[in-house]
């Protein structure tokens, strides 16, 4: 039985046993991906797709709004663990796991992969006045 999904076009229903939420944290936008087990892409939402726009999109509850609906469309189609991916800086990585964690789903494995230098760029020069 393949039927559509709601407010999802061209992607079809099927049983998901495992997913894969990835939330990229910058300072002025958070996208939450919800992803299968290999890798191909579900549903994504960002905080500014969810109705936030300006400065209310670089907040942490639009973050917690964003990956409420990408955690949802992964509940619909079954899914019952789930692992996270935070990726970035910004203000609402915390808070997008803490809406991934009371959602319902059975965590199996949380990774941070924000890249972090080791000694950066070189510094520009001084400036000769």
């Amino acid at each position: 039985m393949t039927r559509k999904i709601g407010g999802l076009r061209g992607s079809k229903r099927r049983r998901i046993s495992k997913g894969v939420t990835h939330t990229r944290a910058s300072p002025n936008n958070t996208v939450a991906t919800a992803a299968d087990a290999r890798g191909q892409v579900v549903s994504w939402f960002s905080a500014g797709a969810c109705g936030f726009g300006g400065a209310r999109k670089s907040t942490a509850f639009a973050a917690q709004t964003a990956a409420e609906n990408a955690i949802r469309t992964l509940i619909d189609q079954g899914v019952k663990r789930a692992e996270v991916v935070i990726t970035g800086p910004g203000p609402g990585r915390d808070t997008a796991l803490r809406a991934i964690c009371g959602s319902g789903v059975a965590l199996g494995l949380v990774r941070d992969i924000t890249p972090m230098p080791h000694n950066g760029c070189r510094p520009p020069k001084r400036r000769c006045i």
